[in-house]
């Protein structure tokens, strides 16, 4: 089996562990080394019984291992991009996990590092990009775009041709009409119902989705 590192022990972190186990439980895939997080308190301790080993920096030591990011909140959702940004692993370092419960058509993609929890459904030609979580129960449609490191809710559901910008954070349960965009690090608040293009680094929320307020999401990347 290969042997994997989770970067993160928060509720994410915790989730992708569960799904290791179910797709170990369908055929044994990965060594599951534990749980890496920057905090030191949690170090040496265990979460759901798999053990918080060390901080971040620990992935580019253990130059054996697979590595998945799975940190993120609708408070701070641009983590993951400033911890790859930060680690600089080459992609192929990156494991890329679906539940086996995920209905993924043959047309669609997966990129490197990217999560994809329980009962998601990917219909056709729909391309997902690296480090992008994509949380229980999210629906994507013909043609789809999620870039890289977007976080998709859980329940959210996408109506056709509709692009994910870059770091962008769709709320749960959100819906969002056919062939629209929401831009980069962009966030839509839960339940919201988009039924226009939603700019970059801007809050959006009701229904139909109104601008709340600009986005204060730092990426890591220079202003």
């Amino acid at each position: 089996m290969t042997p994997l590192l989770i970067v993160g022990a928060g509720g994410f972190a915790r989730e992708t562990a569960q799904l290791v186990h179910a797709i170990n439980d369908v055929s044994p895939t990965w060594e599951l080394l534990g749980h890496l997080d920057d905090d030191p308190a949690k170090h040496g301790t265990a979460v759901d019984g798999v053990p918080v080993l060390a901080g971040s920096g620990e992935a580019v030591r253990r130059e054996n291992a697979q590595v998945v990011v799975c940190t993120g909140s609708p408070r701070d959702y641009a983590s993951r991009a400033r911890i790859v940004a930060r680690l600089a692993l080459p992609p192929e370092r990156y494991a890329t996990l679906v539940h086996p419960s995920v209905s993924l058509s043959r047309s669609s993609s997966i990129g490197p590092g990217s999560v994809v929890l329980a009962q998601a459904v990917l219909t056709a030609a729909v391309t997902v990009g690296a480090h992008v979580s994509v949380m229980p129960h999210v629906t994507l449609t013909h043609d789809d775009v999620v870039a890289d490191f977007a976080t998709l809710a859980a329940g959210a559901r996408l109506a056709g041709g509709v692009h994910v910008a870059r770091g962008a954070y769709v709320g749960s349960g959100a819906l969002v009409r056919e062939a629209l965009t929401i831009g980069s690090y962009a966030l839509v608040g839960m339940g919201s119902v988009v039924t226009r293009d939603i700019p970059p680094r801007e809050v959006w929320a009701g229904v139909p989705a109104r601008f709340v307020r600009p986005s204060q999401v730092n990426d890591g990347a220079p202003t």
